[in-house]
């Protein structure tokens, strides 16, 4: 896109195969749901290349039109033609589809046309446009790398590969196809296409339609001549299967007639509204995506439009949660002190204690607490009244900023000696008597706990928002006060700079530290007192009174203690799974006959569906064969060996890169433990989430899996203990839908897949086959979560009717399970939310949506939610209630880690089996049921071998 045309300068349009981004994208990256639950991981890729684009075109400045294109749907004219045409493509995946609206969406809000053709493909109205570009002199470059569109290719129409950003001109086309543009129809008619079902001629690939086409011309003529071909094959393949040929012209050749309202000057290159698009990212949640767009908004906006549009486009902030911006902080803003003195510090601390309330918040180093060094505390008593304590600043401020008191240039700023002035704030922050108010205030205690003040009690305005509004929107502090306040805050990245040249919070000039800082206990404060009145009014006050706010100090103290872990262990396990890599490689390489790169999916396919020509291999829009591990699952499963060593490969990899080599790298240095981090305020169902690093996806069902598990050890003269809830959401389905037979089977310990599979498939209780019982299990967690047969066809590989013909003997079985799912989206639909057993609101705003497959998907979520939901509280109420039970009893195991429905302690080995039983009895007791709540319990050396 960079080089211009020759000559006079002429438009240069560019038609976006939204299709071809669509699944790029939504392969490319990894599941990512907003917080409602809804899947946008294709929309995040999507945006981002869309972006891209418009940057490039942007800066090339030749570009002046962009437009993209989508499929409007499956049938279109060539299914008249052809009813078979395309109709073996497999559903998209159930995640992807909620997300076609989406994106369509996204392409609207950075402020490009998106444009679709009832009856029509995508790459018929592309063809449409490349025409009337053409005939009008302008010249047109198609961002895909179909080879459906080389077709197009010449006379001022190019094409470019979006992902290797290489241009696709007529030798291009030549070296694909081994003809020019204007005869890669022909060739195609020949050669077919297995992906779209196009017949073809039997036995004729691409390379020999193209010796055919050169030899003959073209394709009619080749038909009328077929009878002097020698080879006898080859000639009889051509007589028999003319009218496949014909046929398949037909369904190959793009329409350049489509019938379109919107015309190419409608098409107008620009940069997006910054306010649209703003509010887009945010909806979606794209923080870092929102943070690029606005600064390029904000640097590009013109003065005299610098007002409510530009401010709109500012960046979000690059705090831990936030999600808005606001305006360039000018120093000395009014009511924001800088505290440089114990004199005025100790003003503040005695206003604190009059005023029985005290908003607190630290700023720090890092984002990680173990890694984080202090820097400032800022404190607020008053709205529009708070003060900056720096403490550990190491920078002046520049020439030219307002001078609060700092050095020279050459000298550390003034500042309160740091153990001085935690000294002095530590009877506040323990005192019972003052309130500590924080957002995401256990980040805040965690680095205090540090310093060996333990502060509380506490009130959290992000823990607020969660409970009151889980489901609507985010929760971090700029987000909020944007929603709440009307105010823009401050974003990071405007104090201490962006990409390379941000610098970390102990370089940042004191004049714009004081504004950033005292703004946030401020926002905090005002939002307490927006926030705190609700849950009173809303009725949520007991989620949050017992449930949340007692779940922070129990994390702080799980957090701070981490868990020991092996590195000799790890280190040996990567070298383990380094050298089975090898291995498989020499197998993978013997079985293909050639060596080849296996992380290349690529060139695998490759191997497996051109040299190997193994059945099942389908390419996509990039020209390349799907080798993801459905795929390679089906191949094995048939008996090939290459690709079920492939999976074994990849799962291999997977632990070295993720786990044993990762792992290492999280473990402190100062403590040889490994501290993760629970989100609170992420799932609207109220399940905590591991991060940095994340330990409740470590695998369990494979031996290789466990082994990292053993690698997480108990110190010397400790075991470590695991207390597991059984089946806790299959109980509170029995419970809360009311389901006797489950109520029975859990009443007298029966084994719950076993049962399932016995009334389901009809079959003995003994002696049953363990397949059978996988099946029922399948089933059974299946149903929690909304599972179509679609979905259950590909858990089970069985085909989708017998799969529909289990879910609908389930039912049979317990029609009460069906009828408790149809109360609940009722009610949902209604209300706009579901709750649990405790009162918790799970909000999910798309229940009503008037697009089908987002509204289904928020459907199987109301399902699941009430159930999830109910767990996760269950096990918190265990977590607060076990500490106390524990310190009760005189005993000293330490709680270190919550994954899923799995608690893991550290104790002392003289009292595992008393630890054992309070913990077994605190955490059955956590819930009063219908069903019972059973705990299994387990310890041992290893974490592997203690559950």
């Amino acid at each position: 896109m960079s080089a211009k045309s020759s000559g006079k300068s002429r438009d240069r349009i560019l038609l976006v195969d939204g299709s071809g981004f669509i699944f790029r994208a939504y392969h490319a990256l990894p599941p990512l749901t907003r917080k409602d639950g809804t899947p946008v991981g294709a929309v995040l890729g999507f945006c981002n290349m869309l972006w891209k684009l418009i940057e490039d075109a942007q800066a090339d400045g030749s570009s002046t039109h962009l437009a993209v294109i989508f499929d409007a749907g499956r049938h279109t004219f060539r299914n008249k033609i052809y009813p078979e045409y395309k109709a073996h493509r497999p559903e998209a995946p159930e995640d992807l589809v909620p997300q076609f609206a989406l994106v369509r969406d996204a392409t609207r809000a950075f402020g490009v046309p998106a444009i679709e053709a009832d009856g029509f493909e995508a790459d018929d109205v592309i063809a449409t446009y490349a025409s009337q570009g053409r005939k009008s002199g302008h010249e047109v470059v198609i961002v895909s790398s179909d080879k459906d569109l080389m077709q197009l290719v010449g006379g001022g129409v190019g094409m470019l590969d979006p992902i290797k950003l290489r241009t696709i001109g007529p030798a291009e086309v030549m070296e694909k196809f081994g003809v020019g543009p204007e005869k890669v129809v022909d060739v195609q008619s020949l050669a077919g296409d297995s992906t779209d079902n196009v017949p073809g001629v039997p036995g004729i690939g691409v390379k020999t339609a193209a010796q055919l086409i050169n030899e003959y011309g073209d394709l009619d003529t080749l038909l009328k001549r077929a009878g002097e071909i020698k080879q006898p094959k080859r000639r009889e393949a051509l007589l028999e299967n003319a009218d496949k040929a014909r046929i398949s012209r037909e369904l190959v050749r793009l329409r350049h007639d489509v019938p379109l309202k919107e015309k190419l000057d409608d098409f107008t290159l620009q940069l997006p509204d910054p306010a649209q698009i703003d509010a887009f990212l945010a909806e979606m949640q794209f923080e870092r995506l929102r943070a690029r767009v606005g600064e390029k908004l904000a640097r590009t906006a013109p003065k005299s439009t610098a007002g409510k549009s530009a401010d709109a486009a500012k960046p979000p902030s690059a705090k831990s949660g936030d999600a808005a911006a606001g305006a360039k902080p000018q120093a000395g803003t009014p009511g924001y002190s800088l505290i440089q003195d114990m004199a005025a510090l100790k003003n503040w601390i005695e206003r604190a204690f009059s005023a029985g309330e005290v908003t607190v918040d630290t700023e720090t180093t890092s984002l990680r607490t173990m890694r984080a060094e202090l820097v400032g505390i800022s404190l607020a008593i008053l709205p529009g009244e708070a003060c900056y304590i720096p403490l550990g600043h190491s920078a002046p401020a520049p020439q030219g900023t307002l001078d609060l008191g700092g050095p020279a240039a050459a000298e550390r700023p003034k500042q309160i000696p740091l153990q001085d002035a935690l000294a002095a704030l530590k009877p506040l922050l323990e005192d019972l008597g003052v309130l500590k108010v924080g957002q995401n205030i256990k980040y805040d205690m965690e680095i205090f706990a540090k310093y060996g003040i333990r502060v509380g009690p506490v009130d959290d305005t992000m823990l607020m928002s969660f409970v009151l509004d889980a489901g609507l929107h985010g929760h971090g502090m700029d987000e909020l006060s944007e929603l709440h306040l009307n105010h823009k805050t401050i974003s990071f990245s405007e104090v201490a700079g962006s990409g390379k040249t941000q610098v970390t919070f102990d370089k940042v000039p004191l004049a714009d530290a004081l504004n950033y800082a005292a703004e946030d206990a401020d926002v905090t404060l005002k939002l307490h007192r927006v926030l705190k009145p609700r849950l009173l009014d809303e009725r949520m006050m007991t989620v949050y009174e017992t449930i949340e706010r007692p779940l922070i100090p129990v994390l702080v103290d799980m957090e701070t203690a981490g868990i020991m872990v092996d590195r000799k262990q790890l280190a040996a396990l990567s070298q383990e799974f380094a050298a089975r890599m090898v291995q498989l490689e020499k197998q993978i390489h013997k079985l293909a006959g050639e060596e080849f790169n296996i992380g290349s999916p690529k060139q695998l396919g490759e191997i497996l569906f051109d040299k190997m020509s193994l059945g099942g291999g389908k390419k996509g829009k990039t020209g390349a064969y799907g080798t993801g591990a459905d795929v390679l699952e089906a191949l094995a499963a048939q008996g090939h060996d290459l690709p079920a060593r492939v999976l074994d490969w990849r799962q291999v990899q997977k632990l070295k890169s993720t786990y044993t080599d990762a792992l290492q790298e999280e473990i402190d240095a100062k403590t040889g433990r490994v501290h993760t981090s629970y989100a609170m305020a992420g799932a609207s169902t109220g399940r905590l989430a591991s991060t940095e690093p994340n330990l409740q996806n470590i695998p369990i069902r494979t031996e290789d899996g466990r082994k990292i598990r053993h690698a997480f050890v108990a110190p010397k003269g400790a075991k470590l203990l695991s207390a597991d809830y059984s089946q806790i959401e299959l109980r509170l389905l029995a419970h809360i839908a009311g389901i006797d037979a489950l109520k029975k089977a859990f009443k007298q310990g029966a084994d719950i897949h076993a049962l399932t599979a016995s009334q389901v498939f009809n079959v003995p209780l003994e002696n049953m086959d363990p397949n059978v019982r996988r099946s029922a299990k399948t089933i059974n967690f299946g149903i929690i979560y909304g599972m179509s047969a679609f979905g259950l066809a590909a858990q089970l590989g069985i085909p989708q009717k017998d799969a529909q013909a289990y879910i609908d003997a389930y039912f049979k079985r317990y029609p009460g399970i069906r009828d408790y799912m149809e109360r609940t989206k009722v009610s949902c639909r209604e209300k706009g939310y579901v709750t649990t057993m405790f009162g918790r609101r799970v909000h999910l705003p798309g229940i009503n949506d008037k697009n089908p497959a987002r509204r289904n998907f928020m459907e199987r979520a109301a399902i699941n939610a009430p159930l999830q939901g109910s767990a996760a509280d269950i096990i918190k109420r265990a977590m607060i209630r076990v500490p106390p039970a524990l310190k009760k009893a005189g005993l000293r195991a330490r709680m270190l880690l919550q994954v899923h429905d799995e608690l893991v302690f550290e104790v002392p080995d003289a009292e595992v089996d008393k630890t054992a039983k309070v913990v077994k009895q605190v955490m059955e007791g956590a819930a009063a049921l219908s069903v019972p709540l059973t705990v299994d319990t387990g310890s041992a050396q290893s974490w592997a071998e203690a559950h």
